[in-house]
């Protein structure tokens, strides 16, 4: 039977690397059945939503889908499409893998890490009150009476930060899980407990009495502007990092320039009932049908799909044509090359085609 697959082409460049990620998918011989949704700026337009319910149902129902990037207005209008996703299909593990491929231009070699990323609560869960207005000022009244010495500014926006036990427990365990089923050796959880003692201080809590039940995975931690320097010094002494949504989506950036940039990093997103796989990095409209940038995040995480539903084979097959082609340097976007302006760079459309015709060498 075909894999029924939820598929989103996005905005900006999004439908162009969509498809070419679908046509490298397609040549693998895996049998998929892709159901086709909208989400973005585009859609938005015709139906007054960047997130129509029948893409939301789609996912719920196939329970697997795949996405190209999505542009969200910074500082007003819609929050983010990819955190409403993330919250109403209860996607709460964003799990990132930072590898290094040979032939990528950068100055670290041999990293493998993963970061595993809370994705439901903390300062991502939305929870904000505008300055100035009546909720907001009611608000301020309140923390007044209860903290003495908490100060506000005159005109003062607030976010509120949501941490749980029980959202904390279910991102260590998976994490743990995940070290744990993938051969990794190492879980450390990153925080700023020292500081925000009774959000953090519950996530750090948490993830030490979790670790009591995997005694074979080794458990450490970290407080996050430490874990920044470290990345930069020592990158290769980690493994998987665990961390609430905010320094996830920070840290993990920070792996992905570790290993050559966002050209290069995949990214998924899974909860109990759902997995959807999506690049790491934007829609970059300025780009939107100039057949230009670099397909291979969204391809990579094609290959983080086909190990999700078990296809080990094709997802070996696909990842060994994606890192041949990188290696040898010849048949990549211009963003891989040494010099951005070299002529012999190839279009989305094309490193593609480089894929597949590696793919048929290798055995498809």
């Amino acid at each position: 039977m075909a894999y029924r697959v939820t598929f989103i082409p996005g905005d900006g460049t999004g439908p162009e690397i969509a498809e070419a990620t679908k046509r490298v998918l397609d040549a693998t011989g895996v049998d998929f059945d892709w159901d086709v949704q909208e989400a973005g700026v585009d859609i938005m337009k015709e139906v007054g939503t960047p997130l129509p319910q029948s893409t939301i149902d789609s996912i719920l129902e196939n329970k697997i889908g795949i996405k190209g990037p999505i542009t969200t207005p910074v500082g007003t209008g819609f929050r983010s499409v990819n955190v409403a996703l993330r919250k109403v299909c209860n996607l709460y593990s964003c799990v990132r893998p930072c590898k290094y491929y040979d032939g990528v231009r950068t100055l670290y070699r041999d990293i493998d890490i993963v970061f595993v990323r809370e994705n439901t609560e903390d300062l991502y869960a939305g929870i904000e009150f505008e300055a100035d207005t009546p909720d907001n000022l009611r608000l301020i009244d309140f923390l007044k009476e209860t903290n003495p010495e908490a100060t506000f500014g005159e005109h003062c926006g607030i976010s509120i930060k949501p941490i749980s036990a029980e959202g904390s427990e279910r991102i260590v365990r998976y994490a743990f899980d995940y070290a744990r089923d993938n051969g990794r050796k190492k879980v450390t959880a990153v925080h700023k407990a020292n500081i925000m003692k009774f959000t953090d201080g519950l996530f750090l809590a948490t993830a030490t009495e979790v670790a009591k039940d995997y005694p074979d995975i080794e458990f450490e931690e970290r407080i996050v502007d430490n874990m920044c320097m470290q990345l930069v010094q020592k990158p290769e002494l980690y493994d998987v990092i665990v961390l609430p949504n905010l320094y996830g989506d920070v840290l993990s950036d920070l792996g992905a320039g570790l290993v050559g940039g966002l050209g290069v990093a995949p990214g998924a997103n899974i909860g109990s009932e759902a997995a959807l796989f999506e690049p790491t990095h934007g829609s970059a409209p300025k780009y939107a049908g100039q057949n230009k940038v670099n397909p291979m995040a969204m391809m990579l995480s094609g290959v983080m799909m086909l190990k999700y539903l078990k296809e080990q084979e094709a997802a070996d097959l696909m990842e060994g044509a994606i890192a041949d082609i990188i290696r040898e340097g010849k048949s990549v976007t211009y963003d891989m090359k040494a010099d951005r302006n070299d002529p012999t760079a190839l279009g989305t459309a094309e490193v593609a085609t480089a894929i597949i015709a590696r793919m048929k060498e290798l055995g498809a």
